[in-house]
């Protein structure tokens, strides 16, 4: 059975931590994921450690802005070893920082690869976490994920499929092509067409248009080893947690 991990972002309006924490404990989640935003500092990170101890549960992936994995290695490599993390992403880049073109996504493909290199000596794997402008075409035709990839043959990928979705992209057919890359996957839903408006459409796993268990199915012959359930704005983080962590174990 699958240890379904929940991306803490999803709980960012939800306060306090430590009742999150609690509250997925008991609906029998055994891992969670972490973003920039916890790891402020010392008493942060160490407050994070005091929680996984007191629950039982693991952080084994963790996102951090390229920024941090460019200019703070030490600080990185500190955060992750101290919260048990094996898995390091970057999750994101801002519309004014993205290349305008293929060449600059095969280049950018390059960076991030090469920033990862102190962290996979340390042991970690090190990915990227997408989002939806990966998957829209750029002038030449090609897709910025296709150049990044170009630029990076052996860099690690966390899945987050609903994004390709939103991108215009099939899941399946990445999948299919860059499984191998595939570490992990963050499982989130989209809602049908005119719903959930006051969650940025996002949808409760099960409640909305994914086929979550033909992805699943399709998922479980790569490699990834985490499945982080997230939801961007979640209205009641507490009903997302317990609606799709009842909905995955039947995939």
């Amino acid at each position: 059975m699958t240890d379904f991990s929940y991306q803490l972002y999803s709980s960012r309006n939800s306060p306090p931590l430590s009742a999150t924490f609690a509250m997925l404990k008991d609906l029998g989640y055994r891992q969670v994921e972490g973003f920039g935003g916890l790891y402020t500092d010392n008493a942060a990170v160490a407050g994070l450690r005091g929680l996984l101890d007191e629950t039982g549960l693991e952080m084994r992936s963790g996102h951090f802005g390229l920024d941090q994995i460019e200019g703070d290695v030490d600080h990185v490599v500190n955060v992750a070893r101290t919260l048990g993390m094996t898995h390091i992403f970057c999750p994101h880049l801002a519309a004014d920082q993205r290349p305008g073109d293929a060449a600059g996504y095969v280049e950018f493909g390059k960076r991030l690869y090469a920033a990862g290199a102190p962290f996979r000596d340390a042991g970690f794997a090190f990915g990227w976490h997408n989002h939806d402008f990966e998957f829209e075409p750029l002038a030449d035709g090609s897709l910025p994920m296709e150049r990044m990839f170009e630029g990076a043959p052996d860099l690690t990928w966390e899945a987050d499929i609903a994004w390709v979705v939103m991108g215009g992209g099939d899941p399946l057919d990445w999948i299919a092509r860059h499984g191998d890359r595939i570490a992990a996957v963050h499982v989130k839903d989209i809602a049908p067409t005119g719903e959930c408006v006051d969650e940025d459409g996002w949808a409760d796993i099960g409640e909305g248009t994914m086929d979550w268990a033909g992805l699943m199915a399709a998922l479980r012959k790569t490699p990834a080893e985490l499945f982080v359930m997230e939801h961007d704005n979640p209205g009641d983080a507490a009903r997302f947690a317990r609606r799709s962590i009842a909905a995955a174990k039947t995939y």
